[in-house]
């Protein structure tokens, strides 16, 4: 049966071609010879010719598909919040996040491409070029990870299973408050990784939880976000309450990201996180 137009299967496919031809263009930066140039934006943040190839690919493709749509991305993300209220449906993009893992050139950085739908990621892509790995889906439909030429395979955020939780963490961005929120954990092995990517571990069941108390940005999360949720795991800031999009501040809080095995990460949480 044909999806009806604009249906969400078709947007997922869309943005799903929009990160790959993203990626295309990211590898060739990331393949020259070479030292990665380096500009750095008003934040301090790195900026690379590579983010602003990305960046322009995507809005473009989505443009030229659906072009009701607002797009809002890291790089033009001066967009105001009066003009942003108003929308109930849009595409969030990070172009390239993981841009330290990208001039580490580790290969562990990703094109993140989500819609989110009254302050929700209704439907998200996270594409590794380096990895040749994809993970796509939204609530509702599925989630699920290509590799290469390899058949997708759908995935579910069971938990690892093991007498052990796995806790992935950032290689990047530690912090005071993730190191206290691990010493109450139950016994946990870590592991790391870059990006977006950390959340796709808890979608997949490879890890059973990500505790974040470092700062990231909406569009850091988003595409993920929606992996997450179609995988049946979660994101919750300490509270207990899903995160939000579209806020007057793009800001995230801390946040905690959950596969379906019980944790007791209520009981972890540093003091300035606790209710």
């Amino acid at each position: 049966m044909n999806a009806p137009a604009e249906s969400q299967t078709d947007l997922l496919e869309l943005a799903a071609d929009a990160a790959l031809a993203a990626g295309d263009a990211i590898l060739e930066v990331y393949g020259a010879m070479g030292d990665i140039e380096i500009q750095r934006k008003a934040d301090d943040s790195p900026l690379t010719a590579a983010d602003l190839a990305a960046n322009k690919i995507i809005v473009d493709h989505l443009s030229a598909h659906g072009p009701d749509i607002p797009i809002l991305t890291e790089e033009s993300a001066q967009q105001p919040y009066e003009t942003r209220q108003h929308w109930s449906r849009f595409w969030l993009v990070d172009p390239l996040d993981g841009t330290k893992e990208f001039v580490k050139r580790n290969g562990e950085f990703t094109v993140n491409i989500a819609l989110v739908e009254d302050g929700v990621p209704v439907l998200g892509v996270v594409h590794a070029p380096v990895l040749e790995r994809t993970h796509l889906g939204g609530p509702g439909l599925g989630a699920w990870r290509r590799e290469g030429d390899a058949k997708e395979q759908a995935i579910r955020a069971t938990g690892t299973g093991g007498e052990e939780l796995v806790v992935v963490a950032s290689r990047s961005h530690p912090s005071p408050q993730t190191a206290a929120f691990l010493d109450a954990l139950p016994a946990h092995r870590l592991t790391s990784m870059g990006s977006s990517l950390k959340l796709c571990l808890v979608a997949e069941g490879l890890a059973d939880l990500y505790p974040r108390f470092a700062p990231t940005m909406e569009w850091d999360t988003a595409a993920a976000h929606a992996v997450v949720l179609a995988a049946g795991g979660q994101v919750l800031d300490p509270s207990g309450s899903p995160l939000r999009y579209n806020k007057r501040e793009l800001l995230n809080p801390h946040f905690i990201v959950l596969g379906r095995r019980p944790v007791p990460w209520r009981t972890a949480l540093p003091p300035a996180d606790q209710d």
